[in-house]
């Protein structure tokens, strides 16, 4: 077998919070995958780093009151932490705020420039006068000048779902200072993308790319793309651009090149040639694992930039699905957004990495992490099968025949058809069809549990406990369940140590499939893993509600703090405006999504009897879809603004208004009377 040079990344986390299960799902893919490489003998290197540069990174150090360069070294130890005791085994863990990426930052942008694919022109953005900052679209809160919702972002309407430009807005705000922001000019500059339009569509049919990822890009590639604005303004966390003062790279711009920074951190450690994995002609295989929301930076800027600059693109970029929890995306007040560090204080980090290869595919597919299903799985697959084989075999290897295993064993025809699956594996985990390899590694698990209860040892050991045949019987299944932890190893490596210790041999390799362990001696078995506990599972979700309702509340004392302080806040009105608002108990009777609309959910309210007592009904459309699951409201009781002019709307005719608190997204609460209300109840 010819021995591959292979570098390896996954995306590079954001150093403005926490590493979660939905890092976490991507990275231990990755992990995974380049352990399977190493253990079939390949030069394998694994690098990531952190994701460092950016206004949310300033903004956020400046609220701990610390330099963004002590919030990202703090980030920096936590992350890499996290990582560690999840088993994933990073060759090299940077960051973007390092020399070697401002290094190759300028030399690339230096070229582009030379290139004829750097443009300039002057754009108008809005500016807060207070902050002296330029906004980002996120950073902007208005008024919709469509349907004249309150509240939206910059550049859409939650409610009906329209696009605009946030000059668009009625009576802006910024959503950092609560000032009015201003029109101001600013010089840009922006890289040529449709210079590489017809290089694009070629690349991205070139099998570099999942197919459903090639045909949602040919969809973008059909239309013009657009020059791709790389440059941002003081104050910005960031490298300046070289010969512009003031002006600094996008994060964007140097998130992707990070990769080359932390594999050149790598190279000037260990002696390595950079150039010979980087260069235009290169023969090694570079691999970029990343999620499907940043499919467009990854597939369509990143390779432009790369071949302007005179290097290679990558061999293949591996995108994925999100990871939902018990059905829904990870949600705070519900638990299930759950960071690494509160998952490793209830539970073995083993137990989710298993689960995650039991599920995942080479699709987008998302992949749901059911509580109940994890549970089940691990304690079935893992101690149920996998190590029960030793279990029920060691001991009377141990006792009857001082832990020596037979010349011979007593089914080599179930080895070998154990061992005759390895092909099949191999290439399952080659090409990250790990569910499949799982299911079929637990195939052959099934195969020899069946053996053992067959030949039924413990029967056995009653009559003779030094029978030859007891021991042949016992080693065979061993041997099973030594190739078992070889097929796995990838997988959960930390139990396959504890495995190699127990059987008394040096770290297995892809290659020690095709052998047996014969007249050889091992160790006192003792247990590999314990089963996974319902209680500490729920106690996990516990930890993660808790955990967000003391970051919802000081984050709440910090808003009503900021708009106390601030211009911001809307006209006072007098008491006769306020008290026409007529408030009722709603029951909600039925909810359900709103095709085309990203964050409307469609609600049937029951609002008690009318004046001949005829059932009364409202349909409103609200914007919580990010906070709720439909099917969870139903039967709910909620609060109505009951005679708010209907409003023609996209997707319908909402007739009302339903109240709720929160800063947005995950953090809305809707607000919920009493359990003794009755709809149509007035609220004073």
């Amino acid at each position: 077998m010819n021995q591959r040079k292979i570098l390896v990344t996954c995306a590079l986390p954001y150093a403005n919070g926490a590493i979660h299960l939905g890092h976490l799902m991507e990275a231990i893919q990755t992990d995974i995958w380049v352990r399977l490489q190493k253990l079939q003998g390949h030069d394998c290197i694994y690098v990531c780093a952190d994701d460092t540069h950016g206004t949310a990174i300033m903004l956020s150090a400046e609220a701990q009151g610390i330099t963004p360069e002590q919030l990202i070294a703090k980030v920096k130890i936590e992350h890499e932490r996290d990582y560690a005791d999840f088993l994933v085994e990073f060759d090299n863990f940077h960051s973007t705020h390092s020399e070697e990426n401002r290094a190759l930052l300028e030399s690339i942008y230096k070229s582009l420039d030379a290139n004829g694919h750097i443009n300039r022109r002057t754009i108008r953005q809005l500016f807060d006068p207070e902050k002296e900052l330029f906004l980002a679209d996120r950073y902007i809160t208005g008024t919709c000048p469509k349907c004249k919702a309150a509240g939206q972002y910059g550049d859409n309407c939650e409610v009906c779902g329209s696009t605009y430009s946030p000059a668009q807005l009625i009576d802006p705000r910024s959503s950092i200072s609560g000032t009015t922001p201003v029109e101001k000019e600013s010089e840009h500059f922006f890289f040529a993308l449709p210079e590489f339009s017809a290089m694009l569509k070629e690349w991205t049919r070139s099998g570099t790319l999942q197919e459903s990822v090639a045909n949602k890009l040919s969809e973008w590639l059909d239309d013009e793309l657009q020059e791709w604005d790389i440059s941002r303004d003081a104050p910005y966390f960031g490298f300046e651009i070289p010969g512009a003062p003031g002006k600094y790279f996008y994060v964007w711009v140097d998130a992707p090149i990070g990769y080359m920074a932390s594999f050149k951190n790598y190279c000037d450690r260990k002696q390595l040639n950079f150039d010979e994995y980087w260069n235009a002609e290169s023969t090694c295989e570079v691999y970029h694992f990343i999620g499907k929301d940043i499919v467009n930076f990854h597939t369509l800027l990143w390779p432009a930039m790369l071949t302007s600059a005179g290097y290679r693109t990558p061999t293949a970029i591996h995108a994925h699905g999100f990871l939902t929890v018990d059905g829904t995306k990870m949600s705070k007040s519900r638990g299930t957004f759950i960071n690494a560090r509160t998952y490793l204080e209830h539970l073995n980090p083993e137990y989710l990495r298993y689960f995650l290869a039991a599920k995942l595919s080479s699709g987008i597919d998302d992949l749901d992490l059911n509580l109940d299903d994890f549970l089940l799985r691990v304690n079935s697959d893992l101690v149920g099968k996998v190590v029960n084989i030793a279990s029920r075999c060691a001991g009377f290897i141990g006792k009857g025949f001082g832990g020596m295993l037979t010349e011979q064993v007593d089914d080599p025809e179930l080895l070998q058809s154990m061992q005759s699956a390895k092909e099949e594996i191999t290439e399952h985990f080659n090409q990250r069809e790990f569910g499949k390899a799982i299911r079929l590694i637990m195939a052959q698990a099934d195969k020899a549990n069946q053996y053992i209860n067959d030949k039924q040892p413990w029967v056995l050991a009653k009559t003779d406990t030094q029978s030859t045949e007891l021991q042949a019987i016992c080693s065979t299944g061993i041997n099973a369940f030594r190739l078992l932890i070889c097929y796995l190893k990838p997988v959960v490596p930390a139990m396959a140590a504890q495995a190699e210790e127990f059987l008394g041999v040096e770290p297995l390799l892809w290659k020690d499939i095709d052998a047996l362990l014969l007249g050889h001696k091992i160790n006192k078995f003792k247990p590999l893993m314990t089963r996974v506990e319902n209680d500490k599972v729920a106690a996990m979700v516990i930890a993660t509600q808790n955990e967000f309702r003391q970051q919802s509340s000081a984050k709440r004392k910090k808003e009503i703090a900021v708009a106390a302080d601030s211009s911001g806040l809307e006209p006072e009105i007098e008491f006769d405006d306020f008290a026409r608002v007529d408030l009722r108990v709603a029951r909600i009777v039925k909810a359900e999504h709103v095709e085309g609309a990203d964050k409307l959910l469609k609600l049937q309210l029951d609002v008690g009897l009318d004046k001949h007592g005829d059932s009364l009904t409202r349909t409103v459309f609200s914007g919580i879809k990010s906070a709720y699951n439909p099917d969870d409201l139903v039967g709910q009781l909620t609060v109505l603004v009951a005679n708010l002019k209907p409003r023609k709307m996209k997707f319908g005719l909402s007739e009302g208004m339903i109240l709720a608190a929160g800063p947005g997204g995950e953090e809305i609460w809707l607000l919920e009377p009493h359990s003794g209300a009755e709809p149509g109840m007035r609220i004073t």
